[in-house]
């Protein structure tokens, strides 16, 4: 009766493992097939090239695919693959919490561009050239890569070598399991998120005192005012990410019967689920960029249309 029962729950948490890594592969399709359109909206329309904006804006959407894609890999790996070579795996999570710290670092590049479009227009095309808009997307990465790097400089100082030739399950809680990773967790988070906070209020502030200036183009002000709130709507959707253990505890309070599922759903909707929301939002209310997306993937719906008409 024991082993039966033994045998019967095995079976199910191989059933609910299955179905979740399931989910989470079709999320994962899902969010990145959208998010390839912009991409090829972008590299399809030459316009997009020369201007920061939209620079900034695909850097956003490809490193947003980037994350989605690496974070349904480590998950499905942690029940695939249970012993993962340490440097592979370490290699695996730098680059997936780099894509991780980066969304929020872009946007406030993007609120930046923003501000020296209305407040110093006649600055603009000399401040935010191509160029240096490149340089900003690789020092985006560069800080994005430091956490991850004092994550593995901490692992050299505190265990020993022997560990890199081992296997493990890959995940950021199996390898980084130090009270110092903790700590350095909270400080890096709460660094990362008061910056891009404190750049998102003061060039909205700016753009704000802009708008009510005579001399100041209102529309474009107004409408830099709301792009800027969009961009801090999106980033309160990047950080529920920071929030995702105090929510699962939450959450766990009230659904009892489902608790192990709370984590799971947490996932989906914190992680995953504003990937798609932020550049969704944005590429969509774009008007150029709308029309753009609308002049390729229409006239390809046409052309599939009356192709099934002549058939």
């Amino acid at each position: 009766m024991n082993s039966t029962m033994l045998q019967n729950s095995a079976q199910d948490k191989i059933l609910d493992a299955f179905v979740r890594n399931l989910v989470l592969v079709l999320f994962g399709i899902t969010i990145n097939s959208i998010n390839r359109v912009f991409v090829f909206t972008f590299f399809k329309s030459s316009i997009f090239y020369n201007d920061p904006r939209y620079i900034l804006y695909i850097h956003l959407v490809i490193n947003d695919m980037l994350m989605v894609g690496l974070s349904v890999i480590l998950s499905v790996m942690a029940y695939a693959w249970q012993n993962v070579p340490l440097p592979f795996c370490v290699i695996l999570l730098i680059i997936a919490d780099a894509t991780h710290k980066n969304t929020p670092l872009t946007l406030a590049g993007m609120a930046v561009e923003r501000y020296i479009a209305i407040c110093k227009p006649l600055h603009h095309h000399q401040i935010c050239t191509v160029r240096r808009t490149y340089i900003l997307i690789t020092l985006i990465w560069g800080v994005g890569v430091i956490p991850g790097l004092t994550d593995l400089i901490v692992i050299l100082i505190v265990r020993p070598l022997s560990i890199f030739t081992t296997g493990l399950v890959c995940s950021s809680t199996k390898v980084y399991n130090t009270p110092y990773h903790e700590e350095l967790s909270k400080v890096m988070s709460g660094l990362y998120s008061s910056v891009v906070w404190v750049i998102l209020v003061f060039t909205y502030c700016q753009v704000l005192i802009a708008a009510r200036r005579v001399s100041a183009d209102k529309t474009s002000a107004k409408k830099a005012q709301s792009t800027i709130l969009l961009h801090g709507a999106q980033l309160l959707l990047c950080m529920l990410s920071y929030i995702a253990s105090i929510i699962d505890k939450i959450s766990a309070q009230f659904l009892l019967a489902d608790r192990t599922k709370v984590p799971f759903i947490n996932y989906l909707l914190t992680n995953l689920l504003p990937r798609l929301l932020t550049p969704l939002i944005y590429g969509v209310r774009d008007k150029l960029f709308y029309s753009h997306m609308k002049g390729h993937f229409g006239c390809k719906l046409l052309i599939v249309r009356v192709e099934s008409t002549k058939q």
